[in-house]
């Protein structure tokens, strides 16, 4: 497992991310999110789930202010992250890994170089521009590269790569940044079903291993009763759901999605 300079071995049960009456509004007065509090902790798999436009993907971009909230709070690992702007901020976002649902990779550029990405909030500037990365960081990008078995893709062109491929790629940059909590935002929406289990069984085995709280917003409710260990359903600007996969009903769906037509 990779070291983290900010949290040492034996600390991992302290990787948590806690948010704490997260409110925002697009338009004054009419908040997509409204309130929303819940705590993710050690190795913690959450889905998200809800209809389109109930703020799924706000939500997960609010954590680290990809979007900034209105009100509210968002701590990672007890770090008010909401707080924080500038320097602090990019050094924060260290913490915080995240997979994008339409992979974000710089296509020009190898897998490898791609993984290495994950490294950039650690290195100097001139060091990312001239592509001079440490020893250990190689080494570490080659150990995830076969974990996720793309070792022998490694010198490739991201744009030659299969979709699937392209999100096991952005998984490991995102595990390359040493982070304390991985983000997943609509990691299988553009996949085939075999390879959406695939990925699935990727981020949940990578959380485990390397003792990550998981939080994916996700659209396919099977997938997410199927993998995670906690389901968190929005509807209107709330959580209208929180508890586990097996608990979740049909009123609960009917309830977060909006009528029944859809359930038959």
């Amino acid at each position: 497992m990779m070291s983290d300079q900010n949290n040492p071995v034996g600390t991992h049960a302290k990787r948590s991310l806690k948010i704490e009456n997260l409110v925002k509004e697009y338009v004054p007065g009419k908040p997509i999110l409204n309130g929303i509090s819940f705590e993710v902790k050690g190795t913690s798999s959450v889905a998200i789930i809800g209809a389109s436009g109930t703020g799924k993907s706000t939500l997960i971009r609010c954590v680290n202010k990809l979007i900034p909230p209105t009100s509210g709070n968002v701590y990672v690992s007890g770090e008010n992250i909401t707080k924080l702007t500038g320097k602090e901020l990019r050094r924060a976002r260290r913490k915080i890994g995240m997979v994008f649902q339409e992979f974000n990779l710089v296509e020009r550029l190898s897998v490898m170089e791609n993984v290495l990405c994950g490294r950039l909030g650690y290195v100097a500037p001139w060091r990312a521009w001239m592509r001079k990365y440490q020893t250990e960081d190689i080494d570490l990008a080659f150990e995830l590269l076969e974990s996720i078995g793309l070792v022998d893709f490694a010198h490739q062109r991201a744009d030659s790569l299969s979709g699937g491929q392209r999100q096991r790629v952005g998984i490991a940059r995102a595990i390359m940044q040493e982070p304390h909590v991985l983000l997943a935002d609509e990691p299988t929406s553009s996949l085939d079903p075999k390879t959406s289990v695939e990925i699935m069984e990727l981020l949940l085995g990578l959380s485990e291993s390397h003792s990550l709280p998981l939080l994916i917003n996700i659209h396919d409710v099977e997938l997410a009763k199927r993998y995670t260990g906690r389901v968190i359903g929005l509807a209107n600007g709330g959580i209208v759901y929180d508890g586990s996969p097996a608990g979740l009903s049909n009123e609960n769906l009917k309830e977060i999605y909006g009528g029944a037509s859809w359930l038959e």
